[in-house]
């Protein structure tokens, strides 16, 4: 039995076929929707699973960002601390060359300070003493020029006398 009176060809179906198609493929149906809903509620999962470590992966990236901009900032911060720290270093260094270059200074002036007045007593106690021996030393000096003892007790020559 023909489902359109007029001959087409293989394009007119018969009802049996048809019925039997209809069946088929209900039968299908019926058994591949249990499955395509597993396979969707898998590519879903998979799908979750895909975006939720891909936002779980910027939001680790956007931490770490932020980690390393908080340590950049310390980093900042302790260089600047060093910086200043160095610095006063530095300064204090400087100051105490400069408390040390003065205490020399003073210390060298009282030295010669010192010095000089220990060489102007000295200088006042050997000229005391040679001028105690300044007679005696000049006759020595005289007898050696002259190449005869001279004296007060040596003889005065008749050439001088006369």
């Amino acid at each position: 039995m023909d489902l359109i009176p007029v001959e087409i060809g293989p394009l007119n179906p018969q009802v049996q076929d048809l019925a039997v198609g209809v069946v088929l493929f209900a039968v299908c149906f019926l058994c591949l929707v249990p499955l395509l809903r597993r396979m969707n509620r898998v590519l879903e999962a998979r799908e979750q699973a895909t975006d939720g470590v891909a936002a779980q992966a910027e939001q680790l990236r956007a931490l770490a960002e932020e980690k390393r901009a908080e340590i950049e900032a310390e980093l900042a911060d302790a260089r600047h601390d060093a910086a200043r720290t160095r610095q006063r270093a530095e300064a204090e260094g400087a100051a105490l060359i400069a408390e040390a270059r003065a205490d020399g200074l003073r210390e060298r002036d009282e030295l010669l300070a010192q010095a000089a007045t220990r060489i102007d007593s000295d200088l006042t106690a050997a000229r005391a003493e040679l001028h105690d021996h300044l007679p005696e030393l000049a006759e020595k000096l005289a007898s050696r020029i002259l190449g005869e003892p001279i004296g007060p007790g040596t003889p005065a020559r008749a050439a001088d006398t006369s």
